[in-house]
């Protein structure tokens, strides 16, 4: 398209050179235009995209179209050096994209066969014929049987690229897909390996205290103290299994509008009451006047869960804040503490299930707060890791989230997010 409106235009500025274009050229030229504006409709329209073979047969169907007009505005111009046989590069361009060698080849040949019949042809009719003219045909035919064979070579090295890419792309595709396979089944393995090591003792705990308690030797008070610990073991087991549902299966939120500074309060007051015997400091700071709606029971054990996590980490005479504020569309909680940062061996397994560094601690309560989050559109994170400043940041999106795939979604591997 852009060469022939430039073969039209420089024709017209031309003219006292070239003639004044007839309107027959004007006429051949606006139609072939017009045909390579509904061929790119076609080709735009198909959003799939054609077969090769349909590519083959639109590049021939084109090929000749192209010499045919070149041969009619040569004959309506006609002139011994019509400038309209530069479109003939166009078809040896087109063969050597889409064809092989063979063709392209033969393109060039035609293409060359026509430049010098023409002249031939001219001189003929206008005789007497002029080397020059020759030997300027000569010079084009040299650069068309140039052009087609080094950009077919080209054009194929290009392909040929492409072609080991798509395999190297598939056989990154393959091991991206195995190693994501081997990395959930060594996070099955992990969880199960948790899983076995909580309830192991207390399971064994309880066998324990029952078989001694079954000793016909004992007496009623190490009866009474051995199921005591049984009692203990069991209530133990009961919750960890408890945490591990909510873990596992985490419910869809319930959403209901809260107040976040009423709900922040609330949790900064029972940190303090576990706080005072460590002399923890617990300091809040809130963005006033936000409501939003989520589930308040499920927001309420998160935030607890990393406030408790946030007291076992900071020392005695340390300090607790918890921060609130908005951000465009996102809630954001941060709870730092003023502990030791998290070694970074440790920092990648923070919400990992039943990883923890507690002698006492299931390792449930950072992966169940994280997915609480994720379920309410945001996340949780270790925004801040160093010495004296280690921040939780919790982001809730404000408006609710619609998606229901992305609701309790939590029960995933972690890491994957």
């Amino acid at each position: 398209m852009f060469v022939l409106a430039i073969l039209l235009l420089l024709h017209s500025l031309f003219a006292t050179l070239l003639g004044e274009p007839s309107k027959a050229v004007i006429l051949f030229l606006v139609i072939a235009f017009f045909l390579k504006v509904m061929e790119i409709i076609w080709l735009q329209g198909k959003s799939q995209g054609i077969t090769e073979e349909a590519a083959r047969i639109e590049t021939a169907v084109s090929v000749v179209g192209i010499f045919i007009l070149s041969a009619l505005l040569a004959l309506l111009t006609n002139r011994d050096d019509s400038p309209y046989f530069v479109l003939l590069a166009i078809p040896i361009l087109q063969c050597a994209y889409h064809f092989e060698i063979g063709p392209t080849l033969t393109t060039v040949a035609a293409a060359v066969g026509m430049i010098f019949a023409w002249s031939e042809h001219y001189f003929s009719v206008h005789p007497p014929p002029r080397p020059a003219e020759y030997l300027e045909a000569g010079m084009i035919s040299v650069i068309y049987c140039l052009m087609g064979p080094l950009v077919w070579y080209l054009v194929n090295q290009v392909k040929r690229k492409e072609i080991r890419l798509y395999e190297k792309m598939a056989e990154l595709e393959s091991t991206r897909e195995k190693l994501l396979a081997e990395e959930k089944l060594a996070a099955i393995g992990r969880l199960a390996s948790g899983i076995a090591h909580e309830i192991r003792n207390p399971v064994a705990m309880i066998a324990s205290s029952l078989a001694t308690a079954a000793q016909p030797d004992s007496n009623s008070t190490e009866r009474e103290e051995m199921l005591a610990i049984a009692t203990h073991e069991a209530k133990r087991l009961e919750n960890l299994t408890g945490d591990f549902l909510t873990y596992a299966r985490p419910t869809r939120p319930e959403r209901s509008l809260i107040s976040v500074d009423d709900t922040l309060r609330h949790i900064a007051d029972v940190t303090k009451m576990r706080a005072t015997e460590k002399s923890i400091e617990v300091n809040g700071s809130f963005d006033g006047g936000i409501d939003i709606e989520v589930d308040p029971s499920q927001l309420e054990g998160a935030l607890l869960n990393i406030s408790l996590n946030a007291l076992d980490a900071t020392p005695p005479g340390g300090t607790i804040e918890l921060r609130s504020q908005v951000k465009g569309n996102l809630l954001s909680i941060e709870v730092e503490n003023s502990g030791l940062k998290i070694p970074d061996d440790h920092l990648h397994r923070v919400f990992e299930p039943f990883f923890t560094t507690k002698p006492t601690g299931t390792g449930l309560g950072l992966a169940i707060a994280r997915g609480v989050a994720i379920a309410h559109g945001g996340d949780l994170c270790v925004s801040t890791n160093r010495d004296g400043a280690v921040v939780f940041t919790m982001t809730i999106l404000k408006a609710p989230c619609t998606s229901p795939e992305r609701e309790g979604e939590y029960g995933e591997d972690t890491r994957r997010r």
